[in-house]
């Protein structure tokens, strides 16, 4: 799906008016698309803009290395084209560009001025601000459709790396008893509280943490976030769940699995089952 959305770093963009650089790459893959996001966000670009064959990625103009950009244009065999954007309000953007994601008939994540969703079995209204996880992504779009495959009734749920709070949201609409949710980012933290309330929500318990450790277990573990958060918390996170508890991992690609599966088997943890979607991938492990 082309359209724009924003990494997690990102999430306090739209408070700043300052003039950003815009870098196009042309006659682009999906995979190629999927692959440069991934990179480029390690250099310091925050948001991007994917259309069918090109992707445009921002960042602000005080923080480009064009070494660096060089580097992975010439190791990918692409060029690109830049430009320079003055001062905008990132956010009236974004929301000029949300629309509603359906996954299947399982779950729509609509924003308020949508129209409700017909034909599904849970429907999810957030606010549209930068937070991540509104369900564009192939990430957020295949955790909740693996969710649909696991029992959350009477459960209790860790989200580490809530975003937007979209997933700790559809776990409780799918029966979880407690769900805690944590965030590194105070505006996650208080994009999320606002979607949680808006949703009704009355078992979510969020707060803001910048470590996995809960001093407690769960039944269920979601992390949506990336691979090297995953192998840096993959331990405390196996040594919170109780067995034979579900981890459910998202944010990685696809040349990702063998890292993650190696320290996985680490920590006693097997492979359930798996989602591809646009060289991303979603992991379900169990103990």
């Amino acid at each position: 799906m082309s359209g724009l959305f924003f990494c997690v770093n990102l999430c306090n963009l739209w408070q700043k008016m300052a003039n950003y650089i815009q870098i196009e790459f042309q006659h682009l893959t999906t995979e190629q698309s999927d692959l440069l996001i991934a990179t480029l966000s390690t250099i310091g670009f925050e948001g991007f803009e994917e259309g069918e064959k090109n992707l445009k990625a921002f960042i602000q103009a005080t923080d480009l290395n064009e070494a660096a950009l060089k580097e992975i244009a010439e190791k990918n065999h692409l060029s690109f084209e830049r430009s320079v954007i003055e001062e905008t309000n990132w956010n009236a953007v974004w929301e000029s560009n949300f629309q509603p994601v359906v996954v299947d008939e399982f779950v729509a994540v609509r924003a308020h001025f949508h129209e409700p969703v017909k034909g599904i079995e849970h429907e999810i209204i957030i606010t549209p601000k930068m937070s991540f996880g509104t369900g564009h992504h192939a990430t957020t779009f295949m955790m909740m459709q693996q969710m649909r495959e696991i029992d959350f009734k009477n459960k209790t749920v860790f989200d580490f790396g809530t975003g937007t709070g979209v997933l700790a949201i559809l776990a409780e609409k799918l029966g979880a008893s407690e769900v805690v949710a944590v965030d590194i980012d105070d505006w996650s933290i208080e994009n999320a509280k606002e979607n949680i309330e808006r949703n009704n929500c009355k078992r979510i318990h969020i707060r803001k943490a910048d470590s996995a450790i809960m001093h407690r277990r769960f039944d269920i573990i979601l992390a949506n976030i990336n691979k090297n958060v995953i192998l840096d918390n993959l331990s405390v996170l196996s040594k919170q769940l109780i067995p034979p508890g579900v981890v459910l991992l998202s944010g990685l690609l696809k040349e990702d699995e063998d890292d993650i599966m190696n320290a996985a088997m680490k920590q006693s943890l097997v492979l359930a089952g798996k989602a591809l979607k646009n060289n991303w991938l979603c992991l379900q492990l169990q103990h």
